[in-house]
């Protein structure tokens, strides 16, 4: 019974949030509100057109032979042939212009989710971002709007041929109703047992379309990483290539099974619809050919009725046929819907307006802060009590691991505690508006983003209206003014040379000094310098901590450091073990505790007093 129960629970799981008509709905409506009601007019004009172009090939030769068979005049049966010969004409000028104009409407449309997945994606709440149904989903939104074949953009050609075979079956249903109405029956009951079958075999794929995204997005990230150049000294050095290899091919063996099982189900589809199309079709034609014999039937009418008995099955078998399609993309439709709303746990518009401003002191506080990751058994940090002050200055320290950046994640509004709460000037965080909460903070983190663009653009996060002077300042107290005037075209220099071909290329620690100036730049409240110095030679690491007062004047300020000795300057210092603030106070007052600070200090400075790699003036600048 427990098994039984899992299995439903995993079904109704499984069943798509949306079904084909609402998706349908949301279509129609997504393309009226992009202003592309054209896409909708050219879809009704394919319809009547379609249809129109059928009946004049239907009735054009059983209305030439009835002219021939009543020996007509030569002049009308002429006429009869131009009529004929016009119509086809029209129509198919007629559709060929259509078709020839339907493709950009279309395309604005999918462009548009794929804008609005991208939005999603770039503002969703940060802790989605480690939420495997919301990564697999957007996975496959990536995968539902990357051609002008998946479901997006495709189920306009869906809903037109649904649409024009819904018409063709009432007009065709009228015209055969008096051969046979048993014959009639037969034809629907076969064709709608093929289609709910069908529509069974091909909801495989949205079932299973968790195990469909994980394999998309390891495949995906292998294909990231292949064109990630920086990586190329790594696979040459250490000889990754056969690893890289074996992997890739794993991951490709198990996208191609996967879609082979898919495709197995969807040929007994197949089967099926041929067989019952035999059974249909062979039933029709002997009705239709013992009413010839029985004389109750003429030649031109048995032209006719034969034609049609075929078009008034391929008009059912096409509704069934579009039917099952558009199921088929609404279900790619539904997760992409699925994304696009999936929940916030963050406030946005609707929190509390805060205004952020490094003129006004603000003051921080952790109370009984405890965070484990989603999915984990155990907690990252626990009971952690922590109260940042207007203007202090904070050192994080601390072996890998131990929490220090989910400490920073913490502070920023990142994740919010899983138990316990963080206080801005006394309020929780959690009522604000996190966009506005995050426009309290300047950072320098361990993966920054450089974006293809100017050095200015870079540093003042914008393409226009930024303060040049302002922007000189930052990259001076950074120690990057030399770099930066030795450019080509000084700050209107581009950085990145996928995009620009005389694009300057910063080395690490170039960039790291550019992100501080970032930082800087920003002005915020508080600053979070997340190992700033990491890319830095220790001359550098060291101007930097003689200019760090002078930075962070007027803001409190939050640094990571794996280098005990570079936090000296600091007012205070938190030592982060066990999950714990192990130890707390001044570079000197943990000194004295005799404690783990004073352990990991004592080794580190021993090996710098030992060490041979450094010059003694690079030794005394790092440890100063």
């Amino acid at each position: 019974m427990e098994i039984l129960k899992k299995e439903k629970e995993k079904e109704k799981s499984a069943k798509p949030k949306y079904n084909m008509w609402q998706c349908s709905a949301y279509m129609i409506s997504l393309a009226w509100r992009e202003k592309e009601k054209k896409v909708l007019l050219l879809c009704l004009l394919q319809v009547l057109l379609a249809v129109m172009s059928n009946l004049v090939n239907l009735y054009v030769s059983p209305s030439i032979l009835s002219v021939v068979e009543r020996h007509a005049p030569v002049a009308e049966l002429l006429t009869t042939v131009l009529v004929f010969v016009i119509l086809i004409m029209f129509c198919s000028a007629a559709t060929s212009y259509v078709n020839s104009n339907i493709l950009y409407g279309r395309i604005t449309v999918r462009l548009a989710l794929i804008s609005a997945i991208n939005k999603k994606a770039c503002t969703t709440s940060y802790s989605n971002l480690t939420d495997e149904k919301f990564m697999k989903l957007g996975a496959k939104c990536q995968q539902a709007t990357c051609s002008n074949h998946e479901a997006t953009e495709a189920i306009w050609g869906t809903l037109t041929s649904l649409a024009q075979n819904c018409i063709g079956f009432v007009i065709y249903l009228f015209l055969l109703v008096s051969v046979d109405k048993w014959l009639m029956l037969v034809i629907l009951l076969t064709s709608l047992i093929g289609y709910f079958v069908n529509k069974f075999l091909t909801g495989y794929g949205y079932r299973h379309r968790e195990e469909e995204g994980e394999i998309s997005s390891k495949l995906w990230y292998q294909v990231q990483q292949a064109q990630n150049y920086t990586a190329a000294k790594d696979i040459r050095i250490f000889g990754m290539k056969p690893w890289i290899q074996e992997i890739t091919n794993k991951s490709m063996t198990a996208f191609t099974a996967f879609h082979r099982r898919a495709h197995n189900i969807y040929i007994w589809g197949s089967i099926l619809d041929l067989v019952l199309a035999f059974l249909r079709n062979g039933l029709a034609y002997f009705v239709l050919i013992n009413l010839v014999l029985s004389g109750d039937l003429s030649v031109s009418a048995f032209l006719l009725y034969f034609s049609a008995i075929g078009g008034f099955t391929a008009w059912v078998t096409g509704i069934l046929g579009s039917m099952t399609t558009l199921y088929r993309q609404s279900l790619d439709i539904s997760t992409i819907r699925e994304f696009l709303e999936y929940p916030e746990p963050f406030r946005f518009q609707n929190g509390k307006p805060l205004s952020a401003s490094a003129d006004i002191m603000h003051e921080l506080r952790l109370e009984h802060v405890s965070f484990k990751y989603p999915g984990a058994e155990d907690y990252t940090l626990e009971d952690i009590n922590l109260t940042i002050h207007p203007g202090e200055k904070i050192a994080v320290v601390g072996l890998n691991g131990a929490g220090k950046t989910t400490l920073v994640k913490l502070i920023c509004g990142f994740f919010d505690p899983t138990e316990g709460r963080v206080l801005l000037d006394g309020k929780d965080i959690r009522d604000y508006n996190r966009q506005d909460y995050y426009a309290m903070f300047s950072a320098v983190f361990q993966n920054f983003s450089l974006i293809a663009g100017t050095v200015a653009a870079n540093v003042a996060q914008t393409v226009e209206n930024y303060d040049m002077k302002r922007i000189e300042d930052c990259v001076k107290k950074a120690g990057l003014s030399d770099k930066i005037h030795s450019l080509k075209d000084s700050y209107q220099t581009n950085l990145n040379r996928t995009v620009y071909e005389d694009g300057a290329e910063l080395s690490g620690g170039e960039t790291q000094k550019l992100m501080l100036a970032r930082a800087l730049y920003k002005k915020a409240p508080f600053i979070i310098l997340d190992e700033p110095t990491a890319a830095l030679d220790p001359i550098a690491e060291a101007d930097m901590y003689n200019k760090y007062n002078e930075m962070t004047k007027g803001c409190a300020s939050v640094y990571i450091s794996h280098r005990l000795a570079s936090t000296r300057f600091c007012d205070r210092i938190l030592l982060i073990d066990n999950h714990r603030i192990a130890e707390e106070g001044t570079h000197e007052e943990l000194l004295n505790l005799s404690g783990e600070y004073a352990r990991l200090f004592e080794i580190q400075s021993k090996y710098y007093r030992e060490g041979d790699v450094c010059e003694k003036g690079q030794e005394t600048a790092h440890l100063a």
